[in-house]
């Protein structure tokens, strides 16, 4: 029967203790508009995610899917940049007016160091 030497051992509990975390995916948290909200017309849209993004790889488009006398009426919104903010973590759009009366869809996109792109959708209503 072989014996362990006790600094192996030793060793090796302490590499467990050091390890590097595991890299995941990032993970929707919020966003503002909350999902499903019906609310007044935002002048932003923030998207709050588990992990810190990469700025160039992460970004969001904003369609009117519906509006009052056109349910079916999709139109991209226009003249916003997007930003991550100093966390890292959100992903900002500033719109250059509030958004009119309709049903939105957020369709967003994120990369973290992971380099995997993930993908959802943001639905809400501005009254």
């Amino acid at each position: 029967m072989r014996i362990v030497h006790p600094l192996a051992i030793a060793a090796m509990v302490g590499s467990f203790a050091f390890a590097a975390p595991a890299i995941a995916h990032p993970k929707l948290l919020s966003s503002t508009p909350a999902a499903n909200a019906s609310v007044p017309g935002p002048s932003d849209v923030t998207l709050t995610f588990s992990e810190k993004l990469m700025p160039r790889l992460s970004g969001m488009d904003i369609v009117m899917t519906g509006m009052p006398g056109m349910p079916n009426h999709r139109m991209k919104v226009t003249g916003f940049r997007t930003a991550i903010s100093g966390d890292g973590k959100t992903l900002v759009a500033k719109l250059p007016r509030p958004l009119a009366a309709g049903a939105y869809q957020i369709a967003w996109h994120a990369v973290s160091a992971d380099t995997h792109r993930i993908e959802g959708t943001v639905t809400f209503t501005v009254r």
